[in-house]
């Protein structure tokens, strides 16, 4: 079974099921492999479940709900987001929403809003779609542009839900760090999820945030392990995408290195990036997309697979990665 870490109260699984590809990201799902892959992930001892209206325009929403009411409400932490309002959208109902890599219909658009009204009509509607009567953990959505919201509306009244008991938790998700720290050090987050600049081949920028954490008694969970898709692999391809782009040729060969110093010490490079933000004591979870049962098995052999201290150490003396002392 997958271990927990435990945090104010949650009992986070170290590997959680991040649910962007129930909502038909990049490709489509039938219902029945989004329920499948549900199962197996609970089967295999994952409690932890991620994901946002912005999935599939509400869609894994739905088909985590649907599948997840199997299992007694107190046994899984689960996790959605706020910002981005669903609303109708009938013009563009006969587009699909591949502009933002989701496979469904493009009947509702999205509206940020983070609002006091914004974030509960966002949390009501997600409440509803997963057919749950509370969410453990609310993530403030990619607030990039949206930060002073972010840190006086967004937090002040996820503050509030938190302290009513309406949630167990809350923070932001962003594809960056810097922001995130500075959302520890100005509002009284819990927790916070930091996709793709916490893995294997970059954790520079993450510094500061992992700090504060430790100050603040604040979680961390790592997203975007793979760096989407660099790190996926045992041998890494030479076309590959990295952060949804092509990956540079520099880029290539640097994990190209990880993988050689993997290899050396009897490890594989996929399970090194899974486990790695694990070694950090900030961090409760590693969340990775999973879109199948076969890549459920996968990232469960990868969490929990035996790597040699040897595979660390030789990392960190060739400068590739911080050692969890160094934070």
């Amino acid at each position: 079974m997958i271990p927990v870490r435990t945090h104010r109260g949650l009992d986070v699984s170290i590997l959680g099921m991040g649910c962007a590809q129930l909502g038909n990201l990049g490709s489509v799902m039938t219902d029945e492999e989004a329920e499948a892959s549900v199962h197996a992930a609970w089967d295999a001892g994952i409690r932890y479940f991620d994901t946002a209206p912005h999935y599939g325009l509400g869609l894994s929403e739905r088909r985590l709900g649907r599948a997840l009411a199997a299992y007694p409400r107190d046994e899984y932490v689960l996790s959605t987001k706020v910002g981005r309002l669903l609303v109708p959208s009938p013009e563009t109902a006969h587009l699909r929403d591949m502009a933002n890599l989701f496979d469904v219909p493009s009947d509702v658009r999205r509206v940020y809003d983070l609002s006091r009204d914004g974030v509960l009509r966002s949390l009501e509607a997600s409440l509803d779609r997963l057919g749950v009567d509370r969410v453990d953990v609310v993530y403030m959505h990619d607030p990039d542009d949206h930060f002073d919201a972010a840190r006086t509306t967004g937090a002040q009244t996820l503050s509030a839900l938190r302290d009513e008991g309406v949630i167990g938790a809350y923070g932001a998700g962003m594809n960056q760090a810097g922001m995130l720290a500075d959302l520890i050090e100005q509002t009284d987050a819990d927790i916070v999820m930091c996709a793709g600049r916490l893995t294997l081949l970059e954790q520079a920028a993450s510094l500061r945030m992992l700090r504060l954490a430790r100050e603040r008694g604040v979680a961390v969970v790592a997203a975007a392990v793979y760096n989407s898709g660099l790190l996926a692999r045992d041998s890494v391809p030479d076309r590959v995408s990295y952060d949804y782009a092509d990956a540079p040729q520099d880029v290539v060969e640097r994990a190209r290195e990880l993988e050689r110093i993997c290899r050396a010490h009897g490890g594989t490079l996929p399970s090194a990036a899974v486990q790695y933000p694990l070694r950090m004591p900030q961090v409760v979870s590693a969340v990775v997309g999973m879109h199948g049962v076969q890549q459920v098995t996968e990232a469960v052999a990868r969490a929990t697979a035996s790597i040699p201290e040897s595979l660390w150490n030789a990392l960190e003396h060739a400068g590739h990665v911080l050692s969890p002392e160094s934070i």
